[in-house]
């Protein structure tokens, strides 16, 4: 079963691989007050990160949208990424 992490749209095993990538010692998280950080906090600090790229990458659409002249095809374009971008982190 793949799990899917609260608060951003990663599984579980996706976290882990990055946490490993970046240099976290593995046996270093636990599910729970055991371990030297805790799995609750690795999932809050993926949701954090998660969410901070997506408002990132809405607010280069949004400039975008900004930058068109006038009502055009892009501009709809560019405001309705931006809101799906941003519904992603609702979901």
């Amino acid at each position: 079963m793949v799990r899917l992490v609260a608060g951003c749209r990663m599984r579980k095993d996706d976290i882990i691989r990055m946490a490993r990538e970046a240099g976290f010692p593995i046996a270093w998280i636990s599910d729970n007050d055991g371990g030297v950080i805790r799995w609750a906090d690795i999932e809050r600090f993926a949701a954090l990160v998660a969410a901070a790229e997506r408002e990132a990458c809405a607010k280069v659409c949004d400039a975008r949208a900004i930058e068109c002249d006038g009502f055009t095809e892009e501009q709809h374009a560019s405001e309705k990424l931006a809101e799906d971008i941003r519904a992603r982190g609702q979901a």
